[in-house]
């Protein structure tokens, strides 16, 4: 029997950040052996994972990052099944250690199969998974480009957001996050009128025609009508017609206009749940 010494266990620990009494076990399950150790952690996570993969991850933590040059920004969920371990350091800096790799990446598929320390992010996510004891997914990724990229990152990790600008100017920087911000707190449909499903405009005449009837309005003023109340979803529910929450003076558009010619381009926002 190999002898296993704690220097040997702790080592495997900050490796797979498993338990200490989980890789002692697996050391002498591998008889010394660090890559043999590795994979009956491995093994592990996969039974685990097997035994929990009905189960719903729900909490976790929604982080956003943006490259050096401020024109790409990615936002994830890690998801987990419990508070108690979205809240975990390890787990927490895992979610940045992948955040900061999506940046290199186009998709959720491309991120999974990437390199992470010698094995690729859905191995990493098994092994945690067998680690932690919980379902551990990627249950969001969302990339976008644009002249200058800002982001937010609600408390408690619940809530991330990227919001893309037109040009990189003076102030880009205070701009793009209080609309992050806005789009974390508003949670906006669409960017814009464009931007709103015809399925989802159809809907709300349909609902705004039948609240005109039952009020009594003549049939034949139910289509101007409901083209008003049109109007008042788009503002609500599109992010740049929204009134800006920190001036309801202004809508976001308006303020965006407030440091130049600039336009909000694009914006993602991913939660927990």
């Amino acid at each position: 029997m190999a002898n296993i010494t704690a220097a040997d266990v702790n080592k495997l620990r900050q490796i797979t950040g498993a338990g200490m009494m989980d890789c002692k076990k697996a050391l002498v399950e591998a008889e010394g052996d660090f890559d043999k150790a590795i994979e009956v952690l491995r093994k592990k996570g996969q039974k685990v994972a097997a035994n929990r993969a009905d189960r719903e991850s729900t909490e976790g933590a929604a982080i956003a990052k943006v490259n050096a040059a401020g024109t790409v920004g990615v936002a994830i969920v890690l998801g987990c099944e419990t508070d108690f371990v979205g809240k975990n350091e390890n787990f927490v800096n895992l979610a940045n250690q992948l955040a900061d790799l999506a940046l290199n990446y186009a998709s959720k598929e491309e991120l999974l199969a990437a390199d992470f320390n010698g094995i690729t992010v859905a191995e990493k996510l098994i092994e945690q998974t067998g680690v932690i004891g919980e379902k551990i997914d990627l249950n969001a990724f969302e990339k976008i480009e644009a002249p200058f990229v800002g982001s937010y990152i609600h408390a408690g990790n619940k809530i991330a957001t990227l919001v893309g600008l037109s040009a990189n100017v003076g102030g880009a920087d205070v701009v793009a996050k209080d609309v992050a911000m806005q789009a974390a707190a508003m949670n906006p449909i669409a960017l814009n009128e464009a931007g709103v499903d015809a399925s989802i405009i159809e809907k709300e005449i349909e609902i705004a025609k039948d609240q005109l009837r039952q009020e009594g309005k003549p049939e034949a003023m139910l289509d101007n009508i409901a083209k008003g109340k049109i109007q008042r979803f788009f503002k609500d529910n599109t992010l740049v017609n929204q009134d800006f929450i920190k001036d309801s003076k202004l809508s976001v558009s308006q303020y965006v206009k407030t440091i130049g010619d600039v336009e909000v381009v694009n914006f993602k926002r991913v939660a927990l749940g």
